[in-house]
């Protein structure tokens, strides 16, 4: 037996499963985290904490930004793709095993009411 919970959210993703799927939606989920993660990772190499570091990006600067703001692209690219296939994944998978759930309970009931009527 589903909970209503479990019935709202079949309801809910029945409605909402392709759009999610658009490229305009994971942009929305995933954006914000690997901005966050490039955010992180350039305070930390403009912190000068590691000196060599400093030395080393001074002296190749131009090469090494371009490289790094590549590095930096490719990173929130990677992380709005990943995160919202995979939420959109467990998603699905939990649609697909609540509808299974949902059949197999539909299954036991209708085989319950077929062997009533025959005796």
């Amino acid at each position: 037996m589903l909970t209503q919970e479990e019935e709202k959210f079949i309801v809910y993703w029945q409605q909402q499963r392709l759009q999610k799927k658009k490229w305009i939606r994971q942009l929305a989920v995933g954006l914000p985290m690997g901005m966050a993660l490039v955010i992180g990772i350039t305070l930390n190499l403009a912190s000068g904490w590691y000196t060599r570091a400093q030395m080393v990006m001074f002296r190749e600067s131009a090469s090494l930004v371009i490289v790094l703001l590549i590095a930096a692209l490719a990173m929130v690219v990677f992380m709005v793709v990943f995160s919202s296939r995979h939420r959109w994944d467990q998603q699905e998978q939990r649609y697909l095993e609540f509808m299974q759930r949902k059949g197999v309970q539909a299954g036991q009931s209708e085989s319950k009411t077929q062997s009533s009527s025959t005796i």
